[in-house]
Formats: structure tokens, sequence, C-alpha cells
């Protein structure tokens, strides 16, 4: 059993950055697909990006805006976004292999 963590979200402004560790209990991350979700209220839960070894790929929403990156000393994988936009506003997970976090919540407003 695998527990992670998200953390880091809060309120940010449009056009502002903030950057979302989440940390697991045991190295997970190193050899398996990453990938980062988010679901806004009354939507459906989509991919935001993946990280599988040193290779990225971002959904059109986050591409140019938001990097995935890993620190396997620390257990972590981190979700930097920046260029915020109102629609970023969701619930943000972290999802590797079969686990999942409880997510944070990221608002941002104008």
């Amino acid at each position: 059993q695998v527990r992670l963590v998200e953390s880091g979200g809060g309120l940010a402004q449009v056009g502002g950055s903030l950057r979302c560790p989440c940390v697991a209990s045991r190295n997970i991350f190193s050899d398996n697909v990453i990938g980062w979700y988010r679901q806004a209220p009354g939507k459906q839960r989509e991919l935001v990006g993946t990280m599988l070894g040193g290779h990225t790929n971002y959904a059109d929403s986050g591409k140019g805006r938001f990097t995935i990156s890993r620190d396997n000393a620390k257990n972590t994988v981190y979700l930097k976004m920046n260029s915020l936009k109102a629609e970023d506003t969701a619930v943000y997970f972290c999802h590797p292999e079969v686990y999942w976090g409880q997510g944070t919540q990221v608002t941002v407003s104008s």
C-alpha cells in the first residue's frame, strides 16, 4: 500500500504560479507512469500531464504552462503551474500506478 499526500494548493491570482508536491510513503515514482489529474466542480476528472522516466507529456490545457518534475530521493513529484487561469481552478491529484491521493485544491481568482 502507498500513501500519497498532495499539498501546495491554495488561492492564486490569474497569472500567478503554484507548485504542488505529491509525497509518497515509499519509492513509487521512479519506475512507473505518474499522472497528474484535476477535477473541477461539476466536471469529470481530467488528465493534466504524465511523466515516465525523464519524459513528460501534457494535455493541451497546461502545455507550455505546467511542468512535472520528480525528486526520487524525497519520493516526491511536483506539478508546477505558471500563468494560472481561472479555468485552472480544480482539485489536483497525483496518480502513480493505481494509487490516488486526497488531492489539493487550487483556486485561481481574478
